[in-house]
């Protein structure tokens, strides 16, 4: 996996390299956000190989009490190996779809705030309830501490896992009112939940419709440049010919006696 690895990234290290040699604006370049993707992208297989370095050099000579600072490095490490996975995202500059989500979320930044706003409000509205609802209406969660809600905040976790129809089943109201405030927050979660996705749904539809009449008319342009060369090709070849023609015809005539005329 090593040299597989070790051949993939040299290929995108390669890549990027000509393509900032090649752009006309270094600094456009450099805040374009699948190139800072890639960078990302690229940068910790550099870092991990001088970190391993370095650990296996320090191991060797250090020992002890710099242990502590060996284990910050050796944690550092496998975090900047876990964002390897944006390698994934640089299929972006080749699939439609991934591209049309980008522009999407870019689109509906407003429709997400309104979302996140109406979870928070919803969410900081049902804890409370449940939490009243089962430590002063269900007197034996003291015996099932797994299934109690001990404080507001531990609530908050209950009620984002049940406004967005998750539902672990790790905390579960045992009273009736306990579950009718669960119903009406599940409830509420699928209207909230709904409200923003009609307009995000409708900016992910018109977003892949211009990508796509774009990627057409970029086809039909360099489309049309081939047959533009093409024909200009033919054009040539027969133009050639027909002077090529013309002079073999003029040095025959040339070449008889004058009394054949």
């Amino acid at each position: 996996m090593f040299v597989v690895e070790s051949v993939c990234v040299a290929w995108f290290t390669l890549e990027f390299l000509l393509r900032f040699v090649n752009a006309p604006s270094k600094l456009a370049f450099a805040r374009g956000p699948l190139n800072i993707i890639d960078a990302i992208a690229i940068l910790p297989y550099y870092v991990s190989l001088v970190f391993d370095v370095g650990e296996e050099s320090q191991d060797d000579a250090v020992m002890g009490a710099s242990r502590g600072y060996l284990d910050k490095l050796s944690l550092i490490l496998r975090l900047l190996r876990a964002l390897r996975i944006l390698y994934v995202m640089r299929l972006a500059r080749h699939s439609l779809g991934l591209q049309t989500l980008g522009v999407t979320m870019q689109r509906s930044m407003r429709e997400f705030g309104l979302l996140l706003l109406f979870v928070c409000v919803a969410v900081t509205l049902f804890s409370p309830l449940v939490h009243l609802a089962e430590s002063e209406l269900a007197p034996f969660a003291a015996t099932h501490p797994h299934h109690s809600f001990s404080s507001i905040p531990a609530s908050y976790w209950w009620a984002i896992i049940s406004m967005t129809t998750v539902g672990y089943g790790d905390m579960v109201p045992r009273s009736v009112p306990g579950q009718m405030v669960a119903l009406i927050s599940i409830l509420s979660g699928i209207l909230i939940m709904a409200f923003p996705a009609t307009s995000i749904f409708h900016t992910f539809s018109r977003s892949y419709q211009e990508l796509k009449q774009e990627y057409d008319g970029v086809w039909k342009q360099e489309r049309h440049e081939e047959m533009s060369d093409l024909s200009q090709e033919e054009f040539s070849s027969v133009s050639k010919k027909e002077s090529d023609g013309l002079m073999s015809n003029e040095t025959h005539r040339s070449a008889l006696p004058p009394s054949a005329f």
